[in-house]
């Protein structure tokens, strides 16, 4: 006579409930982590004659802003070359962007560049609704680069901060906050 023996499987509920409850641990562990690390983004408001570089401009307005940021090293040794600001025509010549006249340059707006006295390049849009007019004043190392996106533009002849403002211009700065770099404090 053979005897059989019947063999419970172990509990199951216990082991998945005990899981669950180590994960709902571990999920609220970090969630408090991060919530105590976490910075908050501060945006800094600017004032209306300005406009930030990353956030109010469109891409083919940042892309030219871009050249003209890097052109103007180009066009100070130019000038200590020369004792003088070159042209856009020389610059065209030269194949420095936003002045060269390539593809480029007419999706970006085709602007035409003349040169202002006594040290500005104006770039007027052919197209204001892919990217405004662009102003470069060239005084020192950094770039003052303005914007106007009217579809009527007068070529200034005061180039004053205040004059450019009222005339509606618009200061390109680039800002450097929370969302474009992180700082880590040790």
């Amino acid at each position: 006579m053979s005897t059989t023996q019947v063999v419970r499987p172990a509990g199951a509920g216990h082991e998945t409930l005990y899981v669950l409850l180590l994960c709902l641990i571990i999920l609220a562990v970090a969630g408090t982590v991060v919530a105590l690390h976490g910075e908050s983004q501060q945006v800094a408001t600017l004032p209306s004659h300005q406009l930030d570089a990353r956030r109010d401009l469109s891409a083919a307005e940042q892309g030219i802003y871009a050249d003209l940021r890097v052109t103007l090293d180009e066009i100070h040794l130019l000038q200590q070359e020369q004792s003088a600001l070159p042209t856009p025509e020389q610059l065209a010549e030269e194949g420095f962007a936003p002045f060269a006249q390539d593809a480029s340059s007419v999706s970006r707006g085709d602007h035409r560049w003349q040169l202002l006295a006594p040290a500005a390049y104006l770039g007027v849009s052919q197209a204001p609704g892919v990217s405004g007019s662009l102003l470069m004043r060239v005084q020192g190392s950094e770039p003052d680069i303005w914007l106007n996106r009217s579809n009527d533009i007068a070529s200034p002849s005061d180039l004053t901060d205040q004059a450019l403002i009222a005339a509606g211009w618009q200061q390109v700065v680039a800002q450097f906050d929370a969302g474009v770099t992180r700082q880590h404090r040790h």
